[in-house]
């Protein structure tokens, strides 16, 4: 059986993709999804995730830290089934790589699972503090168990 391959995104992938791949990983089955993150941006490729993020996701059960940030790629395209950005900016810049029907079909905003066609976004944490990261995680785990539901 082949596996549904999901992919977060958000800018940097330090913070809320990392968070959303982790949340939606322990939701799933890992013989039938894989789970994966990625940033639009190229700026952390490499390193772990924000430290906040970490410790967030510990304080809830989930260890991140061996996550390593990546820039999405359009190859990713063809290698994920399922592609949910954390934003509206971060789905603008997915949509213009999209090259054809096929790849734009498998572009989501996380937040359509809970708020369905209100375009919300999820708030970047990096510029906050501390409750920026349990506000967003609440957010991310509420839509990550609706699309969970859902699969």
């Amino acid at each position: 059986m082949k596996k549904t391959k999901i992919l977060m995104v958000c800018l940097g992938n330090i913070c809320r993709s990392p968070l959303a791949e982790g949340i939606l990983r322990q939701k799933l089955d890992p013989k039938r999804f894989s789970v994966h993150s990625a940033g639009t941006g190229g700026w952390h490729v490499g390193d772990p995730p924000d430290q906040r993020s970490i410790d967030i996701a510990s304080q809830k059960g989930l260890d991140i830290s061996n996550q390593k940030a990546q820039q999405f790629k359009l190859e990713f395209f063809d290698e994920f089934d399922l592609i949910y950005a954390m934003d509206q900016s971060n789905f603008n810049d997915l949509q213009s790589l999209a090259r054809n029907s096929v790849d734009q079909e498998k572009l989501h905003l996380l937040l359509d699972a809970l708020f369905p066609g209100e375009d919300a976004d999820v708030p970047d944490p990096y510029y906050g503090g501390p409750s920026g990261f349990v506000n967003i995680y609440d957010l991310i785990d509420r839509a990550c168990e609706v699309i969970s539901s859902q699969l």
